[in-house]
């Protein structure tokens, strides 16, 4: 029992190359009493609200795994309860590779990132999907000028926080507008004074 990510990420063969890297033991202390971290709690569920986008990572029969990048307006992704996530499926390339590898099997892995913030946030869920929009699913403000073609539902099973170490902090557009601002409106002060 105990963190139940972990147990699921944890493998036989990932714990033998903890123990020959000599990390296994730091880990052994997840790994002790009741189940937890498989059911989002309000941090987790207001991380998830903030995202526009996420990488979404599946795996087909043949073995190779894929990993597809999900975008859309923030909020598209919602948590509904504790242990479910959904998403719509907007029309994209029509490749319809994550979808044919969930009919293999319906493991997934998300992964949410917050860059600025240098956050970030793995799921492991099983997924479906259905032509119909769940019942307590809001469809996101300009969701209305996209295709959506189906909408996915996770069954959240682990979830970890990582590390924030090697995450480069990258900003969205409106937040860098926002910071240079005050040094556009500057310039232009500037330049008019200038050419007065």
């Amino acid at each position: 029992m105990g963190h139940r990510f972990m147990e699921l990420a944890f493998t036989p063969g990932v714990l033998a190359a903890q123990e020959a890297q000599g990390s296994r033991r730091a880990y052994e202390g997840f790994e002790a009493g009741p189940a937890y971290g498989d059911e989002l709690g309000p941090q987790e569920s207001q991380f998830v609200l903030a995202r526009d986008s996420f990488y979404l990572a599946t795996v087909g029969e043949t073995g190779w795994p894929y990993v597809q990048h999900r975008g859309g307006p923030i909020g598209f992704l919602q948590p509904l309860g504790d242990r479910h996530l959904v998403f719509p499926d907007y029309r994209g390339n029509r490749q319809y590779i994550s979808l044919g590898n969930i009919d293999a099997g319906a493991k997934v892995c998300l992964f949410l990132m917050d860059y600025e913030q240098k956050v970030r946030l793995k799921i492991f869920g099983l997924a479906s999907v259905s032509p119909e929009r769940p019942e307590r699913y809001v469809d996101a403000p300009d969701s209305v000028r996209r295709r959506v073609e189906r909408y996915w539902t996770i069954e959240v099973q682990g979830f970890d926080w990582n590390c924030p170490q090697h995450i480069t902090r990258r900003f969205p557009e409106p937040r860098v507008l926002e910071l240079v601002k005050s040094l556009r409106d500057r310039i232009a002060e500037l330049e008019a004074e200038r050419s007065a």
